[in-house]
C-alpha cells in the first residue's frame, strides 16, 4: 500500500512536474503517481481542487501535504540527505542554482516550453537577446559546478544525481529539443549524462506513452 501520492500535469510537457518526480524518485517515498491531463495557459481547472496552489507537482506522504517544487526538494531531503551535497558551501551553492532556477530564466520558459515530442528542431525565428542571456547564464552555472564540484562524478556536484539536477533536467529536456547550439563542451557533456540517466529515460517513455489527444496544439504548432 502507498504512503501517498504524487500529482504531476501532462509529462510531455510539463516541466515543474519533472522536477518534483525526479525528486520523490530519488528519495525512493512509496507514493502512487497521478497524472493530470494539462490544458494549458493555466486553464486545467481540476487541479483547483486537488493542490492547495492550483499547480502540480503537489505530494501527499504520510500525512504531510507538499506543493512547489522546492519544499518538494527539502522535503525529499529528509529522506535522502544525499540530494543535497554533504559540504555546508557546496549545499549553499547547490540550493542557490536550483532557487535561481525556480525563479528565473524566463525568457527560455517563455520561448523554449518543454515538449517532449519535439526532437532537436529549432525555432524558425531567431532566438531573442534575453533567451540567449538565458542559455549562456545556464552554461555558466553548469561549468562552473561541473569544473568546482563534479570531479567525483558526472553531475553537478559529483557521483549523484541530486536536487540540483533535478531543478535542470527539464531545461536539458528544452535545449534537447530545441536543437540548441553553441553551447560549452561541459555543458554538452552534462546534458548528455542527464538524457541518460534511468528515471529520465523512464520520463520519456512514459511521455511517449500518454494518449494522443492529450497532446496541446499550443506546443505542437509552435514552428
Amino acid at each position: 500500500m502507498a504512503d501517498g501520492r504524487l500529482v504531476i500535469g501532462t509529462q510531455r510537457y510539463s516541466s515543474w512536474s519533472l522536477r518534483g518526480w525526479l525528486m520523490v524518485k530519488l528519495a525512493q517515498l512509496n507514493v502512487d503517481i497521478d497524472v493530470v491531463p494539462l490544458a494549458g495557459g493555466g486553464k486545467t481547472t481540476v487541479l483547483k481542487t486537488l493542490s492547495p496552489n492550483g499547480c502540480v507537482p503537489y505530494l501527499e506522504h504520510e500525512g504531510a501535504v507538499v506543493w512547489d517544487s522546492l519544499s518538494i526538494a527539502e522535503y525529499c531531503a529528509e529522506y535522502q540527505p544525499a540530494l543535497w551535497p554533504s559540504e555546508r558551501c557546496e549545499r549553499a551553492i547547490a540550493r542557490s542554482i536550483s532557487a535561481e532556477m525556480h525563479s528565473g530564466f524566463r525568457g527560455v520558459r517563455s520561448a523554449l516550453p518543454m515538449n517532449l515530442g519535439r526532437d532537436a528542431r529549432p525555432l524558425a525565428e531567431p532566438l531573442t537577446e534575453d533567451v540567449l542571456k538565458d542559455i549562456s547564464r545556464i552554461d555558466a552555472i553548469w561549468t562552473d559546478a561541473r569544473t568546482r564540484y563534479g570531479a567525483d562524478g558526472p553531475y553537478l556536484f559529483g557521483a549523484s544525481f541530486g536536487n540540483a539536477d533535478a531543478m535542470f533536467a527539464p531545461i536539458v529536456c528544452r535545449f534537447l529539443s530545441y536543437g540548441v547550439t553553441g553551447l560549452s563542451d561541459v555543458a554538452r557533456a552534462y546534458m548528455d549524462v542527464v538524457r541518460q540517466h534511468p528515471l529520465m529515460q523512464e520520463w520519456y517513455q512514459e511521455a511517449a506513452d500518454e494518449p494522443a489527444e492529450w497532446q496541446l496544439d499550443i506546443y505542437e504548432s509552435i514552428p
